[in-house]
């Protein structure tokens, strides 16, 4: 228990931290926020417009009142209203944001469900053919940018081969089969950086691994190769993989930004690209806040399950 407290305590105060930047950035930089917000092909706006938003951001109160009602806003999942739509920052975030991480959940998915097996393999059959074969492939995807890719499945399965719309979103319920099929490209598109990242992490891992006391301990008892593998490898072998697993999952956020727009995927990216071309502070906000709370978290997710696979990270 200690070990989650002190976890979920040093998550919080990061999270306070980002938000007291963010608002830190936005407040203290040179320039009138008010008069940027309205200021349009160069042309000073009018003085009475800036004045009102002025007092409608509350920017016209002193420093430190707007920091205390940033801070109680958030803490009340409250990040005001959009400028341009007068929508609900908080609404509009809750009703997309499920989007997006469905589709990092399954780009995250797809990278391991390929990577582990593959490295695995691969260090077990070191030198081999399908070893050579896959490193060349991983560098190839790591070169590829995401928005390239992207656009050549578009090209290759929805518009030559017509295997799969080329984009849009369809909610699960309504039809299940069409959501998984527009889901598929997208989730490639982002998945593949993450699976050479996954399958050279742990092939290194495996090779390490194998070489280790335990493990010939393990085949000087008779044990199997599939029984040392299966309890004495991949499982010590998955512990650093799971660490930049969990580095590369909060990248993932920013990345999706550009594959949802590729695919028309109603996710974070459609308000924020909509919310600062429009300049609409609050939207910008809101969202840059959520991205940076969803990092933390899944960094504070993998270091309880690093606790769980290693229990000598819970003893220090």
């Amino acid at each position: 228990m200690t070990f989650i407290a002190s976890r979920l305590a040093r998550t919080l105060f990061l999270a306070w931290l980002v938000a007291t930047i963010v608002f830190l950035v936005l407040h203290l930089v040179p320039g009138d926020p008010a008069e940027l917000l309205l200021s349009t092909g160069g042309a000073m706006p009018d003085p009475t417009a800036v004045a009102e938003l002025r007092v409608r951001l509350g920017l016209d109160r002193p420093i430190l009142a707007q920091y205390r009602d940033f801070v109680a806003g958030l803490m009340r999942l409250d990040l005001g209203r959009s400028l341009v739509d007068d929508y609900s920052v908080a609404g509009e975030i809750a009703l997309r944001l499920p989007r997006t991480l469905e589709l990092i959940f399954a780009a995250t998915t797809l990278a391991l469900v390929i990577g582990v097996p593959a490295g695995v393999y691969a260090a077990v059959h070191r030198g081999g053919r399908f070893d050579r074969v896959m490193s060349a492939v991983t560098a190839v995807l790591l070169a590829v940018p995401v928005f390239v890719l992207g656009t050549l499945l578009i090209l290759v399965f929805a518009q030559m081969l017509r295997l799969t719309p080329a984009g849009g979103f369809v909610p699960f319920g309504r039809n299940p089969g069409q959501h998984l099929a527009l889901l598929a490209l997208p989730a490639i598109a982002i998945g593949k950086g993450l699976a050479a990242i996954v399958f050279r992490m742990m092939r290194a891992s495996v090779l390490d691994t194998l070489s280790a006391d335990h493990v010939r301990t393990a085949r000087a008892k008779g044990l199997s190769n599939a029984r040392i593998l299966a309890h004495h490898v991949v499982r010590n072998a998955f512990t650093p993989v799971l660490t930049v697993l969990g580095l590369h999952m909060g990248a993932l956020l920013g990345g999706t930004v550009l594959v949802e727009y590729v695919f028309n995927w109603p996710g974070l990216s459609t308000p924020l690209i909509r919310a600062v071309e429009g300049r609409d502070y609050p939207m910008v906000v809101g969202i840059v806040l959520t991205i940076s709370g969803l990092f933390l978290l899944i960094n504070m997710i993998v270091e309880l399950l690093y606790g769980v696979l290693d229990p000598r990270v819970r003893a220090r």
